[in-house]
């Protein structure tokens, strides 16, 4: 027997990783259970081939591979190998969020968000709180939406220069800010593991910068972003020797949404800045607006609050709408969406499937997404979904559940906003360093999956007879790094990109 590493051991594990590598013709849109079929040696073509090479590959061979593609043209099953095992999908699974949304609203839903005032104004002064009332809408201060200029300016417009009292997020338009079900304690302090909620700044954000202390053994200075001044930050960092190497980790109690940021730094070293989560959406939110309000000259009395946290207020007389905030329509908030996988778009995008009139919350969405899938033909055995993002490790799909969902909404112009959102290879977002030089560039457009250990790619590309084949591959447990991992899932795409029915 060969050693593991050994080229015959490579070819044994190659030959029977491809058992259950198959070339079926015929078949139908809906998600079936089938046994796996042997493929015959030397009757699987290229397709074939490349998956074998790929499974074969340095860095996944231990790894268990789910593959399915679909041809949109004829219908026909081109590759399957476990296509109906359950994966982790990471990221991928943006695709059945977004997609349930869109049918649930449609693609020209926005969010509304409202500035109220409570009280009289006299004399340029507002005896009372200025209040936020919020649905979710993720993209205000973030990529695809706009700033708090509009809104400052509602507020001088009407002749207000001094407010009394707070500024208050009311929050109560979607459930509370909490972290989704099986989300790692570890990702909720970094920027991907933000929060979302119904009142949502910078994607929930916070940038923070450390700088060494005057010697070893002194606390670091932590500093904030400007206007985020009620995010309760923990400094743990401390100066230690110099030369030594900066290791810093930020940490959320997703219970009383406190950061805490421990490590260590070098003395003399240079600062570290870097984003983290903001912790409470709703008070960064206040927080931030505040911060524009005084910037421009409108004085603010009172501090930034969470509604949950404030003692009402007496009432001091009318209430006006000062502003009324629409996010850019679904349409175009499914681009860095899908493109730069904004796990916190994706969670507000989740509640969209209870429709448009319906509770912005967790529960109720992911029943609204299964009886969607349910709809499409995608039966419950095929997946597993338990947050809107794929952040959570508890979420598996198969790949021919995916494959279903990219055949219900493919257009064969490639122009809906289904299409327009998903990253093109070798050209944008998160596959704009992959594939380029090969047959996918330009020509594939597919969402990417991304974890420690799990790496997915679903989507669409045009063969070399520019027939359009639907395909999702997700790797789970692979020994490898992400890149050799990323490099096998390429290696499928390309030949997929390159195939050619005639042989040519």
């Amino acid at each position: 027997m060969g050693r593991p590493g050994s080229r015959g051991a490579r070819r044994r594990r190659a030959a029977a990783a491809a058992v259950g590598l198959a070339v079926l013709a015929g078949g139908c849109a809906r998600v079936r259970s089938s046994p796996a079929v042997p493929f015959p040696s030397g009757s699987g073509g290229p397709l074939v081939e490349a998956a074998r090479a790929a499974v074969a590959s340095t860095g996944v061979e231990r790894a268990a591979w789910g593959v399915a593609v679909r041809s949109l043209e004829r219908g026909d099953t081109l590759l399957e190998w476990n296509a109906d095992v359950l994966m982790v999908p990471a990221s991928a699974l943006k695709l059945v969020t977004l997609g349930a949304a869109a049918e649930a609203v449609g693609w020209d839903y926005a969010f509304d968000t409202m500035l109220v005032s409570r009280g009289a104004v006299v004399d340029g002064v507002l005896d009372g709180d200025l209040v936020v009332h919020g649905t979710g809408d993720p993209t205000i201060g973030g990529r695809g939406g706009g700033d708090f200029a509009g809104w400052v300016e509602s507020v001088r417009g009407r002749g207000i220069e001094r407010v009394t009292g707070r500024i208050v997020g009311n929050d109560d338009g979607a459930e509370e800010p909490l972290p989704r079900f099986a989300w790692a304690w570890d990702d909720l302090g970094y920027a991907y593991g933000a929060l979302p909620g119904a009142l949502n700044f910078g994607e929930n954000r916070a940038r923070v910068t450390i700088e060494p202390g005057p010697q070893p053994g002194t606390p670091a200075v932590l500093s904030l972003a400007r206007g985020l001044d009620s995010v309760r930050v923990a400094n743990e960092v401390e100066t230690v020797a110099a030369g030594s190497t900066p290791v810093v980790r930020p940490m959320l109690d997703p219970a009383g949404h406190g950061l805490r940021i421990r490590g260590v730094v070098p003395a003399g070293g240079s600062p570290l800045t870097f984003p983290v989560s903001a912790g409470n959406p709703t008070l960064a939110f206040a927080s931030m607006l505040r911060h524009r309000l005084v910037e421009s000259g409108v004085a603010v009395d009172g501090a930034p609050v969470d509604i949950d946290d404030a003692v009402p207020a007496a009432a001091n007389g009318p209430t006006a709408v000062l502003h009324r905030h629409r996010s850019p329509p679904l349409s175009a908030i499914a681009e860095p969406m899908l493109k730069e996988s904004l796990n916190l778009y994706a969670e507000t995008v989740l509640w969209l499937a209870t429709g448009p009139e319906g509770p912005r919350a967790a529960d109720p969405a992911l029943d609204a997404v299964r009886d969607r899938l349910a709809a499409w033909g995608v039966a419950g055995p095929h997946h597993q979904i338990v947050d809107g993002s794929g952040l959570s490790r508890r979420n598996t799909i198969t790949a021919a559940a995916l494959v279903a969902v990219l055949e219900r909404f493919h257009d064969p112009l490639w122009t809906s906003p289904w299409m327009r959102a998903l990253p093109v290879a070798g050209r944008d977002g998160t596959l704009e360093s992959r594939l380029g030089g090969t047959p996918a560039e330009g020509n594939l457009a597919a969402k990417t999956g991304s974890m420690s250990n799990i790496r997915s790619l679903a989507g669409y590309v045009r063969t070399r007879d520019g027939e359009t084949l639907a395909f999702a591959v997700i790797v789970n447990n692979f020994e490898g790094s992400g890149r050799d991992a990323e490099a096998a899932i390429d290696r499928v795409a390309a030949a997929l990109a390159g195939f050619s029915r005639n042989g040519r």
